[in-house]
């Protein structure tokens, strides 16, 4: 059982940076690969990036590609998104999931936070 807790979502301008975290209890954070998706209300969860086990190899959407960066510090149990250059388009909720596989479809994950949300104004 792996249990999600994510934090740093906020208001900010278009351009700037922000950066999420996932904190994740339970012994077994490092046998996950750990997912970033996103949902706009109205609309199904977007897939963001993922980070294997180790911390490579990672994954991203075309749409957050050299705009954020995904990372983990298996130490802290903790997940991580860096977000720069961000748009208004990417103001929604984000959600931090675990998988045993490095994997993008959100079926293919166990475990859910329970979200955090992000305002980008223009």
């Amino acid at each position: 059982q792996v249990q999600l807790v994510e934090s740093g979502g906020g208001l900010v301008q278009a351009g700037g940076s922000l950066r999420l975290s996932c904190a994740a209890s339970g012994r077994t954070f490092s046998s996950y690969a750990m997912g970033w998706f996103r949902q706009a209300r109205g609309k199904e969860r977007e897939f963001v990036a993922v980070i294997s086990w180790i911390g490579g190899p990672t994954v991203y959407a075309d749409s957050v590609k050299g705009r954020f960066t995904i990372s983990r510090d298996n130490a802290k149990n903790t997940l991580y998104l860096q977000m720069n250059s961000l748009k208004p388009e990417d103001t929604t909720v984000y959600y931090c999931a675990a998988s045993l596989r490095v994997v993008t479809k959100q079926y293919e994950y166990d475990y859910w936070g329970q979200g955090t949300r992000v305002t980008v104004s223009s």
